[in-house]
This record gives structure tokens, sequence and C-alpha cells, in this order.
């Protein structure tokens, strides 16, 4: 499944070179940070209404553009997927509330 998320992020990085007529991410870059955390917001009050009223198909659809979102996010901070695997490749063995303790925030 891994190979799914580098070939997204292989059209993510072509993406970055496109015109916003050719490609829909090319439009979510040129539109800048505030137009991607605008979609991921959208996006994720579309996850919730599906999982409080919607059958799982749809739940799998709006999560799938949630994560997509997100990906182009990440890859305007010059970050992808492999950096979110790092970091829960990193919390195994760690207990949830002890991971929070640690974080800087």
């Amino acid at each position: 499944m891994s190979e799914i998320l580098e070939k997204l992020n292989a059209v993510l990085k072509d993406r970055k070179n496109k015109e916003s007529e050719d490609s829909y991410v090319a439009s979510l870059y040129s539109g800048g940070i505030e137009k991607v955390c605008s979609k991921i917001e959208e996006e994720s009050k579309e996850l919730i209404h599906a999982l409080q009223n919607e059958d799982d198909d749809r739940i799998v659809s709006e999560a799938a553009d949630l994560w997509f979102h997100s990906l182009v996010a990440l890859s305007m901070k010059n970050l992808s997927s492999n950096d979110i695997l790092l970091e829960l490749e990193r919390r195994f063995g760690i207990s949830g509330h002890e991971e929070k303790k640690t974080r800087n925030t």
C-alpha cells in the first residue's frame, strides 16, 4: 500500500510545475496554503458528517478527500507522507498519554 503513497508523492511533486488550468492540484498550489487549508477544513467537516450519518463507502470517500488535501498541504511545506509515516513509526510502543506529555505544544 505504501506504493500508492509514493505514487501520490510523485504526482504532487510533478504538479508543482504545471499550470493551474491543466491540473486541480496545480490550482491548489497556485491558491496558496490558505486555499488548501480551507479545503482541509471543508473535507474535515464532510468526513465528520459522513461518520455520523453516511454509509461506509461515503465515509471512505470523504476520508480519502481529507487525506489527499492534507498531502497537498504537506507538499507545499516540502513534506510528504513519508514524514508522517516516520512520525507514526516513532510513536509505536509509546503510550498515547505519554507521547502527548512530550509534545512542545
